[in-house]
């Protein structure tokens, strides 16, 4: 006997649509809330702060905060091109490396058989549950005993070498169909050249949104338990100084917080599919 099988259409009404949609539009209004007060508070002028209630909005905007930073910075001993520079050259170095590393570490994982690899990639799904602050020590005993203290390469390195990154390519690099490399190998290509002209563009989105998470952690990085040199200390660190002034700096710190969130939030914005999507294949909610 045939028995043909149907799929079932989801139909809606209008009203559902329309219910459905103010709800999430809810949600993402609501959700947005705090980056909105990070924006109104940082052309807020000094009166407007201390307001008691607090008001949500700015009333009278005002860019003195942001003048008051630039010559806080100005008067740093240390260009603050340099805490640029410092910043960009851990984020650029670290997410470069990371999304290279992660990609050809999956690659053998999802597509090799080798012995040792199911423990192996138990112990990179383990590795997924111990905070930073579990490993602290150990990592900076390391850093100390590979002579990495007071230099880039206690940033960059442990960025390559984040697990999470590692977990989400694996993750994709499986849904690759085995028969399309193996044809790959008919044809005589080598496997870094499998590697980066087939798998990578396949798995685009999965490194895309790793360049996304790296950028976001490492933006955020002050090098403190490593970096003693402040010529070599990255931004976040000297806007983390300014901020220590207390109340007497609260405009500036207002202005602080927005532009520690300018890069990040601008980066996510224009890659959240791809987030979506990866998360979505790695099974991660």
């Amino acid at each position: 006997m045939n028995i043909q099988l149907r799929r079932k259409r989801v139909s809606r009404s209008a009203g559902g649509d329309f219910f459905l949609f103010t709800v999430l539009a809810a949600g993402g209004v609501f959700m947005a809330l705090p980056l909105v007060l990070v924006i109104s508070n940082a052309f807020k002028p000094l009166n407007e702060l201390f307001l008691y209630p607090p008001q949500f909005f700015v009333r009278n905007p005002t860019l003195v905060n942001f003048q008051d930073l630039f010559v806080l910075m100005s008067q740093s001993w240390v260009p603050m091109t340099r805490y640029f520079f410092n910043s960009i050259f851990v984020v650029t170095v670290g997410t470069g490396g990371h999304v290279i590393l992660s990609s050809m570490g999956a690659y053998s994982l999802a597509k090799h058989d080798f012995p040792g690899g199911k423990l192996f990639d138990q112990i990179v799904v383990l590795s997924l549950m111990f905070a930073p602050q579990v490993v602290a020590i150990p990592n900076y005993l390391t850093m100390t005993y590979l002579g990495w203290i007071d230099n880039y390469a206690a940033l960059v390195v442990p960025a390559w070498a984040f697990s999470l990154g590692l977990y989400l390519m694996r993750q994709f690099m499986v849904s690759i169909p085995d028969e399309m490399l193996e044809a790959a190998r008919i044809d005589g290509a080598g496997e870094l050249r499998i590697f980066w002209k087939i798998a990578m563009p396949i798995v685009k989105p999965a490194w895309l949104t790793l360049i996304i998470l790296s950028i976001q952690r490492l933006w955020r990085q002050t090098g403190g338990r490593f970096i003693y040199t402040e010529q070599l200390k990255p931004l976040p660190y000297a806007l983390q100084q300014i901020q220590a002034a207390g109340i007497a700096r609260a405009g500036v710190s207002a202005a602080v917080m927005l532009l520690m969130l300018i890069i990040p939030v601008a980066v996510f914005v224009f890659n959240q599919s791809k987030v979506v999507e990866t998360m979505g294949h790695s099974g991660i909610d």
